[in-house]
Parts: C-alpha cells; structure tokens; sequence
C-alpha cells in the first residue's frame, strides 16, 4: 500500500532536503503544477474513470515502440489518485505506508509548531517511535491524525452554523447594513 499525500509548497521543499530511510534522496517535487500538466493529468482521471475504476476493466500503459503493459487494480487506483490531485493542482508526493518522518516534517504537514506535535505524541494522542532520541512518526498515522482532525473541525464548523441559523444570526448581520 502507498499513502498519498497533497504537500503544500513548503513541505515540497522538506522532500527534497531530506533523505529517506534508504539514504537515498527523494525525487524533487515541483511546488507547482504546471497548466499542460493539469490538463494531462485530467485527462488521465477522465480515461480511468471512464473504464476501469466504474467498471474493472483493465488499464494498459503502451510506449513509444508499441509494447503493453496491463496495470493491476492497485497500481491503477494509485495513478487515478495521483492524476486527481495533480489536475486539481495540488502538487503530489507517493510515500509507503511505513514512512517515518521526523517530527519537524509531521508537523509541516500537520501545519502545527514542532513543539505542539511533539505534546499530542506525549499525551499519546499520535503513536511515534523513539529511534535513538529523535521520535519518528508514520506517514499513515499522521495521515490518520488529520483525517481525524480536519472530520472534527467540520463537525465542528456545521454545529456553528446550525446555532447561527437557529438564533438567527445571518439576519441580524443583514438588518444591520
């Protein structure tokens, strides 16, 4: 399994800075996505869910010489994914599952200090690890986290308007004017 995840521009530059556990350094990922590659990747998502991800055909990759490569479902779903965001213009980084990250970059994606990440781990709130004395965190519970998150803050957000509009309170901002 891979994670996705949509990097806003400085966590790009964080991927390409840092090494992965490999030792080997990322690909450099573009802050932004250029208009022909939006299109492109539109017309990807379009191809995809036209056949495959409705109906379970197959997806086949054909190169400049003629030869075929049929896509299995996984890698499918991962390439409809990646060519959603990026025809949206989110710029896009593909991470195993098991990925760790640093404190630092968890809290750039998580878009919180260092130091506050750093508390919800030792309240237990965001599993990490010790390696040495640095806590790392997987890129799939940090992902879980926001999810998390971002589903409370909406909630959140509706109950707000729900009470704003039972006490009337888009009115009275009307009336005032």
């Amino acid at each position: 399994m891979v994670a996705f995840v949509a990097f806003m521009g400085h966590i790009a530059d964080m991927a390409s800075s840092h090494r992965t556990q490999s030792g080997k350094r990322p690909p450099q990922i573009s802050k932004a996505v250029a208009a022909v590659e939006r299109t492109a990747a539109a017309r990807v998502v379009s191809l995809i869910s036209a056949g495959s991800r409705s109906r379970r055909e197959t997806v086949e990759l054909v190169n400049s010489k003629g030869e075929r490569l049929t896509l299995p479902n996984a890698l499918t779903d991962v390439v409809y994914r990646a060519a959603e965001l990026l025809a949206d213009g989110t710029p896009v980084a593909v991470l195993p599952e098991e990925a760790m990250l640093s404190t630092q970059d968890a809290a750039e994606f998580l878009n919180v200090s260092r130091q506050y990440l750093v508390r919800l781990v030792d309240a237990g709130e965001l599993p990490a690890v010790k390696v040495g004395s640095h806590r790392r965190l997987r890129v799939l519970d940090v992902m879980a986290f926001k999810e998390g998150r971002d589903a409370k803050r909406s909630t959140a957000l509706d109950r707000l308007s729900q009470l704003t509009e039972e006490v009337g309170g888009y009115e009275l901002g009307a009336k005032s004017r």
